[in-house]
């Protein structure tokens, strides 16, 4: 149990999560320096050196997290991002050679991807990302639509005036490609107007950027930011989860219970030790009194020293 432990205290620090991102650049970055055929004539060796040397870091990583979870190793691969990092270091460990040495040597590059993995504001992100395609579907729907309907009126509004723009379907899908995303939008404008009535040209335009930039693409980012408020809620009860699920929960828990066990015991020794040292005062029962008609003479020395209780 003390190494399950001690696993676990160590790939939930933060100088653990701090080096290990720092392992993810560096391998970045020797992805990056091997497309250089200078630099790898020059420190070919010593840059496959520390390649094998960042790929064993990534398996050391993905052995103590699978110790980590202890009796259930299984339980590692439940969350997904944990078996897309085994998916990465898996396609790394593939030898680099036959007819698909170029698609293992890039799937090296995944391993920058593994930055997701280490920071959460970008799982949460990319959570995020996942979760709207949902709803983006649809909206990517209505603006297909949008697109095929002023295609088809371009195409009978300036296909002949400006046929390299507007000639064909296709090409006006791409005039209004770049139109809503508002690159240089105002060269085809200009053409156009120089061959056909100013009203219909702002009135095509004007209404197709309003409606494709101005409320169709604002629809995406609702979205989106729709889909990170509930990723980050999300997130907020999974760690809520784990927190309550965590076996070192339960064993301080035991912990406290047995201290409030020992604390009430000494309180109880104590409170006997105190009830030895100062007995108790004895209240004297008058009930068996019998009664004394109300006198009003004053008490003489022999009652006041006769002891009677009464």
């Amino acid at each position: 149990m003390s190494m399950i432990r001690w696993a676990r205290q160590l790939t939930e620090s933060s100088a653990f999560r701090a080096f290990m991102i720092s392992v993810i650049v560096l391998a970045g970055m020797l992805v990056g320096l091997e497309t250089s055929p200078a630099i790898m004539a020059r420190h070919g060796t010593l840059l496959q050196s520390i390649d094998r040397a960042v790929l064993a870091v990534f398996i050391v990583e993905i052995a103590l997290k699978l110790v980590a979870h202890g009796r259930r190793p299984f339980a590692f691969f439940r969350d997904g991002w944990n078996s897309f990092d085994c998916i990465v270091v898996a396609l790394c460990l593939l030898p680099a050679t036959g007819p698909f040495a170029a698609v293992f040597r890039l799937a090296r590059v995944l391993r920058l991807l593994r930055l997701v993995t280490a920071l959460p504001k970008l799982q949460l992100l990319v959570s995020a990302l996942f979760k709207s395609l949902s709803a983006m579907g649809y909206v990517s729907l209505l603006l297909a639509l949008l697109f095929y309907v002023y295609a088809v009126a371009g195409v009978h509004l300036f296909g002949r005036v400006v046929p390299d723009e507007f000639g064909t379907l296709p090409a006006a899908l791409l005039t209004l490609f770049r139109v809503v995303t508002l690159d240089n939008w105002g060269d085809s404008f200009n053409r156009a107007i120089e061959h056909v009535s100013g009203i219909k040209v702002t009135i095509f335009f004007v209404t197709f950027i309003v409606f494709g930039t101005m409320i169709i693409l604002n629809l995406f980012i609702g979205i989106i930011m729709n889909s990170m408020s509930e990723a980050h809620a999300e997130q907020e009860r999974r760690v809520a989860r784990a927190d309550v699920s965590n076996p070192d929960l339960f064993t301080r828990l035991d912990l406290a219970a047995r201290h409030l066990t020992e604390l009430q015991s000494a309180m109880a020794d104590l409170r006997r030790e105190l009830s030895s040292a100062h007995p108790p005062r004895v209240s004297v029962d008058h009930s068996s009194c019998p009664p004394h008609p109300p006198s009003q003479s004053m008490p003489t020395p022999a009652t006041l020293t006769s002891g009677r209780p009464c």
